[in-house]
């Protein structure tokens, strides 16, 4: 592509590299290594979020190097920065889970930050862990410089004794280890085959949900998002993006004719169709947030209710990311979908083409059955419901692929933290029948609103997964299986109904029904309201006292400004 076909008058990099007021800017760039050619070319940010804390983000590193050689081949000049990730395996089941919510703001604050400090003129962004993805996705529909999108990698599949596994088998290894399921030796030999390779969690947990959102919504060029992280095909997927964003500037293409209404519905169907993480209901409203559009938990579970489960994906069916992509990848998914009406074709996408535009080509594999045909599914329903009642006027999620009842009524189990919850389970001091409750793991309560995936494995691996309920203002990890309903709200710390409960309340779950109840009049929750008081939280100060002052509903994504709507002007724009 000619450099002379784009015209920095119209670029922020302007700001930074046009006139002779800006020699002390250039001049910086100079001792960087730069040519003047390379800075009179538009700068295109390549933002990572590399680390060395787990195999999710370790790769990404290597992949952006191929992403700036297809930046320069497209005559742009590429400026690698890095920023944060929080790995919710390392993190789940202690206070350190506080930090991954909270992670995918600032992730979405830092790119904007760095982004705006130098006036970038687009930007290519890697992710691998759960929040790095919907956090760089936010940030890039906040900026609204041209975009894409580009997810690290799934890792490959585990093997324990010839059966494929994941670390949602080492969690729930831990709930066998606790009843004397399964020896010391056992565990030692899990854990150590669990996670052979770089990649994110291999099943359609959060990573994989919004990965497969990320082709879906059209921020992400096709088949990029399924390919394991160890395949050497990645970097093709890498060096194409870099090439095709300097398209999108010449263009002039940007995230928001990308993520519209429609792409965001888009995205929820193939949330719901995968059977994905609940966590989706928090990420879209907050992507829809940035960009000025309104998209609760409402919405989101609206599309759910109406979508085919059809993608038996794990921790609800048999396959993994990487039998998925072999078998055809997420445009396969699409097409069936596209083919039965359940997305909208007519979207636009950073191929420059529309969504049926890139599935023209698409067919059908005969040969697989990890994805049905959207007309024959594994349920006629979602894999993911929402919920709402008495218990959640503000909604709740349940994720129900693979679960053969949808209906729970039992007594209430009242506790005021993860910890002391998991202390029970750990004691196996609760009982069959019972509906657990974890309170006070709210966005502000939390503050973080932490997943509770060791509390949900270890009821799973204690043989109890079907035989009790569990509800919270918290969130649940994409692995987590069983009667588990989060988002839970009002929160309990701001008085909502689940911070009301007693032990011994009837509570009633009908996911067919989508209701979420407790047994109690209007009269019974009021009386208990007047005498309900706030609790203190142990947060104050730092990034966590920061977040709970700002932080809103997870109804609208959990989200920490007043976003696209309120805004005066985008960055791109300056």
């Amino acid at each position: 592509m000619d450099v002379k076909s784009f015209d920095k008058s119209k670029l922020p990099s302007r700001h930074t590299t046009v006139g002779p007021a800006r020699a002390p800017h250039r001049s910086y760039l100079y001792a960087v290594g730069l040519s003047a050619e390379e800075i009179n070319q538009p700068l295109v940010g390549v933002a990572s979020c590399w680390n060395e804390a787990a195999p999710c983000n370790i790769s990404l590193m290597r992949q952006a190097q191929v992403v700036k050689k297809g930046v320069a081949a497209a005559r742009g000049t590429p400026r690698e920065f890095c920023t944060i990730t929080v790995t919710d395996g390392i993190a789940m089941g202690h206070q350190g889970m506080k930090a991954s919510l909270v992670s995918r703001d600032v992730i979405a604050d830092s790119v904007e930050l760095t982004m705006r400090g130098h006036c970038y003129d687009a930007i290519v962004g890697l992710a691998g862990c759960d929040k790095s993805l919907p956090g760089m996705m936010m940030a890039m529909v906040r900026l609204n410089v041209p975009s894409i999108f580009i997810y690290g990698g799934s890792i490959l599949p585990g093997s324990f004794r010839g059966r494929q596994i994941t670390v949602q088998d080492v969690f729930e290894a831990v709930g066998q280890h606790s009843v004397g399921a399964m020896s010391d030796e056992d565990l030692l030999e899990i854990e150590q085959v669990a996670c052979p390779s770089a990649g994110s969690c291999g099943a359609q947990f959060t990573a994989n949900t919004m990965a497969t959102v990320a082709e879906a919504i059209g921020l992400a060029l096709p088949y990029s998002c399924g390919a394991p992280a160890p395949y050497e095909i990645r970097d093709r997927f890498c060096y194409a993006s870099g090439e095709k964003v300097m398209e999108l500037i010449a263009r002039n293409i940007r995230p928001r004719d990308i993520v519209t209404r429609r792409a965001l519905e888009n995205a929820a169907a193939v949330v719901a169709a995968t059977g994905g993480s609940t966590n989706a209901a928090l990420h879209l409203p907050a992507i829809a947030h940035e960009c000025g559009i309104e998209f609760d938990l409402f919405d989101v579970a609206e599309i759910f209710r109406k979508t085919p489960y059809i993608a038996d994906l794990k921790p609800g069916g048999r396959y993994v990311a990487k039998d998925m992509f072999e078998a055809g990848g997420i445009p396969l998914l699409m097409k069936t979908m596209l083919e039965h009406g359940y997305l909208h074709g007519d979207c636009m996408t950073v191929t420059g083409r529309t969504i049926a535009e890139n599935m023209e080509y698409v067919r059908w594999n005969e040969q697989q059955d990890v994805v049905r045909p959207a007309d024959k599914p594994i349920t006629a329903t979602g894999g993911v419901v929402g919920l709402r009642g008495n218990l959640a006027p503000e909604g709740a999620i349940v994720k129900v692929a693979g679960m053969t009842n949808q209906k729970f009524s039992g007594t209430a189990r009242c506790f005021d933290s993860e910890e002391a919850c998991f202390e029970a389970v750990s004691q196996r001091d609760y009982k069959e029948g019972d509906v657990i409750v974890i309170r006070y793991e709210g966005p502000k309560g939390g503050p973080g609103m932490r997943e509770m995936l060791a509390t949900t494995a270890a009821i799973y691996g204690q043989g109890m997964g079907d035989k009790v309920a569990l509800i919270t203002d918290g969130r649940f990890s994409g692995a987590t299986r069983g009667f588990c309903i989060g988002h839970v709200g009002p929160e309990a710390a701001e008085g909502g109904p689940i911070g009301l409960l007693r032990d011994g309340d009837i509570i009633e779950i009908d996911a067919v029904a989508g209701t979420l109840n407790v047994k109690l009049t209007d009269e019974e929750l009021k009386a208990r309201a007047a005498d309900w008081r706030p609790r203190e939280s142990d947060y104050a100060s730092g990034v966590l006292w920061k977040y709970a002052q700002t932080v809103g509903s997870a109804r609208y994504g959990a989200v920490t400004h007043p976003g696209g709507a309120k805004e005066k002007h985008c960055y791109a724009d300056i």
